[in-house]
């Protein structure tokens, strides 16, 4: 089965492409920008970004935005996760975190899927820590920060391990399933 993914990230599209692939689902990229509403509700987001997206492409595609949660800044930054990251980068977004009350934060994964008659959303989640200091690569956004529960390495320290556990992982497997059911 083929699939458009609407991401410019290539970081994205590589961790799709290794949870998708083995249970035959062949990602067709689709390397447009659309441009997101800003808000801290991820859902309207993910609705919004579909839906334009769709307008534009016209076939059956699927969007996805991931986001923290941290629960010192009540559940912020969440839809704004991409513009505080890069206000604040790794090293800035650790010394803040670390400063307020907790550094507990839940990593969200919301998928989007349309195909011209409904809108499905698919969800994961996984609850973590951030780090004192950025560990490992600096090149996937806050990998190198967030660290899941039960683990001592970030996701970037991970490297592909992080597939079998992650946000993204959960959430594809949901949407995995529904394509499967839906052939």
């Amino acid at each position: 089965m083929k699939i458009r993914f609407l991401s410019g990230n290539k970081h994205k599209l590589a961790e799709v492409n290794q949870i998708l692939g083995p249970v035959g689902v062949e990602v067709i990229s689709v390397e447009q920008k659309i441009e997101e509403l800003q808000t801290e509700d991820v859902e309207r987001l993910v609705r919004d970004k579909l839906i334009k997206a769709f307008e534009r492409i016209g076939r059956p595609l699927f969007v996805e935005h991931t986001g923290l949660y941290l629960d010192g800044l009540n559940g912020l930054p969440a839809g704004l996760t991409q513009i505080f990251w890069d206000k604040l980068e790794a090293d800035n977004f650790c010394s803040l975190v670390n400063g307020l009350s907790s550094s507990s934060v839940i990593a969200k994964t919301v998928l989007g899927y349309c195909d011209g008659k409904q809108v499905r959303l698919f969800e994961g989640a996984i609850n973590g820590t951030v780090s004192e200091k950025p560990a490992g690569p600096r090149g996937f956004q806050w990998d190198c920060v967030f660290v899941p529960i039960g683990e001592t390495e970030t996701f970037a320290e991970m490297g592909d391990r992080k597939n079998e556990l992650s946000m993204r992982r959960k959430a594809l497997d949901a949407f995995a399933s529904f394509l499967k059911q839906n052939k």
